[in-house]
């Protein structure tokens, strides 16, 4: 028989895409479709490179030409992405989406996951960057065996000097810690702390990304009202332990992005510190912070658990020598870490479909 085009989009029509809830063909994911005898062949165009169901997508495109097609066809599918972003902005118009890791309180770990977060989607093919916007205590320099390190800047053909952000481990960097004596305590007000913050988004050469992961300082306070009013926010990604007295203080934190005046989607909850397990005993978890605080806060608030990152001391030494335990393929923690990057990916890809996707 003789396969054509028709045919083949009429099949993968058939294939819906679960998280945005139109078929593939619709959705225009479907490109570069190419028929010659028997042999099929096309892209399938996600919406992120960390997209947690390419494989059943691929599979299930494979069975529909199969199916509605021919048994005969040889199907060649290849895989690429496409990052959305919220609405088409001329603000920081290379940036496609912006998302910020937040908690309550400080103490929980929001810059490892921070860090983390940021080299899991990078190891997915995404161009990113991190912003450590904790002014007060930066963590992005020690976690990244950068501290003393001090960033070049450029100058424009307007004459507007811009700052080249660090890159390292395929992350774009910069940190308020990169200008700031470490042994030196930064005794700034709001004001001038917010106009510090908003320079390493509007006076920094950022180039394309895909993301720029945002490390808040603890809190609700006015570098977060700062960010989340002067910049159009993909999402944020709240940190807590399973604690009562770190859920009390982060379940404001997370209540203050569902404010009127702040209105920012929360893609989820990630709970870290959940439990513990010795080496020794892999099969054995102590939940020494009490269990699934996280999860409860997220049900509450009727928003994504995204996953729990256990208390082990690889985190902790990885994090200190300045090479992030997502970089290591080897750990189960790196993997942890992307499949909570596949999560958020995917909640920024749903939240994006329900406006204007580019």
């Amino acid at each position: 028989m003789i396969i054509s085009p028709e045919q083949v989009l009429a099949a993968l029509r058939n294939v819906e895409d679960p998280d945005l809830k139109k078929d593939l063909v619709t959705l225009n994911m479907i490109k570069d479709l190419k028929i010659e005898d028997k042999n099929v062949s096309f892209t399938l165009e996600l919406t992120t490179p960390a997209c947690p169901m390419k494989d059943m997508l691929k599979n299930a495109c494979y069975n529909a030409v199969k199916h509605f097609v021919s048994q005969e066809a040889e199907i060649e599918i290849n895989i690429t992405s496409k990052v959305t972003k919220p609405m088409d902005i001329n603000q920081l118009k290379d940036i496609r989406n912006i998302l910020l890791v937040s908690s309550g309180k400080g103490g929980v770990g929001k810059s490892t996951v921070a860090s983390n977060l940021a080299i899991a989607l990078a190891a997915d093919g995404a161009k990113v960057g991190l912003i450590d916007a904790d002014i007060y205590g930066p963590s992005v320099p020690t976690m990244f065996d950068l501290v003393g390190a001090k960033p070049s800047a450029r100058e424009t053909e307007d004459g507007k000097t811009l700052i080249l952000p660090i890159e390292k481990y395929g992350i774009k960097l910069l940190s308020l810690g990169f200008f700031a004596d470490p042994d030196q305590p930064v005794p700034w007000r709001g004001p001038m702390a917010s106009n510090a913050v908003k320079q390493l988004f509007n006076d920094a050469d950022w180039g394309e990304l895909d993301y720029l992961v945002v490390d808040l300082p603890p809190g609700t306070g006015d570098i977060h009202i700062t960010i989340t009013q002067s910049f159009p926010i993909a999402g944020a990604v709240i940190v807590t332990t399973p604690q009562q007295v770190a859920l009390a203080d982060t379940r404001k934190g997370l209540a203050m992005f569902k404010m009127p005046s702040i209105n920012i989607p929360v893609l989820g909850v990630i709970e870290n510190m959940a439990y513990f397990t010795p080496e020794e005993l892999p099969d054995n978890k102590y939940y020494i912070f009490g269990k699934d605080g996280g999860k409860e806060l997220a049900k509450s608030f009727e928003v994504p658990f995204l996953g729990e990152i256990p208390i082990v001391q690889g985190i902790t030494e990885a994090g200190d020598k300045g090479a992030p335990i997502a970089l290591n393929k080897e750990s189960k923690i790196a993997a942890s870490f992307a499949e909570i990057a596949g999560k958020v990916a995917q909640q920024v890809a749903i939240n994006n479909s329900l406006t204007v996707n580019c």
